[in-house]
């Protein structure tokens, strides 16, 4: 009886550390794994340099991150990721930086991140910032915003529809994510929606927003403004 009472704490133990393990992502097995970029070994995300080729500069770039970006564009915003492809050093480490630019009433528009979650941090100006659930039970997704000064942190966890806006006409503003993927991946979603090539079905699009066909056709005519560089 106390061998089977004993059997059954073990096997609940070894439950639990494998449904912890599962949950967590895989630490790195060596110091770094910088990325070769040369190889042709397919894998998921890139083969390791030999270690006795890699140099200071694989983690290094002179990135100019102190100096503003052109915001232009029509949506007005301009976003420069460090990711692993300019910094093969990152490779395996899970995390990447982005500068973003915002004109007076710029915005980073809705868009998700895949495979991150997203700390920003205001440096300049003020932000409208805000993040929208995933499908509820109560059938709602629940908006959560809030209005950020300089030096105000916010976070976007991972997967979800996030936004930022710069609701000054006269001043830009600045600000600095930090994103917990070496590839974090963005999805702009009228860019996706009303830009995929080839286009969506207007059919679908009509049917899901619920408006004329006319009004899909003129959104896919635009020219979707891609505001990542």
């Amino acid at each position: 009886m106390a061998s089977s009472s004993t059997f059954l704490v073990l096997a609940a133990l070894l439950a639990l550390l494998a449904g912890q393990v599962i949950a967590s992502d895989p630490s790195p097995l060596q110091d770094f794994c910088v990325a070769d970029k040369d190889s042709h070994v397919n894998v998921n995300g890139f083969v390791c340099k030999d270690p006795k080729d890699v140099k200071a500069d694989d983690f290094f770039l002179a990135a100019n991150l102190d100096m503003p970006r052109d915001t232009t564009s029509k949506i007005g915003s301009n976003v420069t990721l460090i990711n692993v492809m300019r910094i093969p050093g990152l490779n395996t480490l899970g995390i990447s930086l982005a500068r973003i630019d915002y004109a007076p009433l710029g915005e980073n528009p809705p868009h998700t991140h895949p495979r991150a979650t997203e700390i920003l941090t205001v440096l300049e100006g003020t932000l409208y910032v805000g993040f929208v659930t995933s499908n509820q039970a109560n059938r709602e997704n629940k908006l959560f915003t809030k209005m950020l000064n300089k030096g105000d942190v916010f976070v976007f966890p991972e997967g979800l529809n996030h936004f930022q806006f710069n609701p000054s006409p006269h001043k830009p503003a600045v600000a600095i994510a930090a994103l917990s993927s070496q590839n974090p991946g963005a999805i702009t979603i009228a860019n996706a929606v009303f830009g995929s090539k080839p286009p969506i079905s207007d059919d679908v699009l009509a049917k899901a927003f619920q408006v004329e066909k006319k009004t899909v056709d003129w959104l896919q005519a635009q020219l979707w403004a891609d505001n990542h560089n």
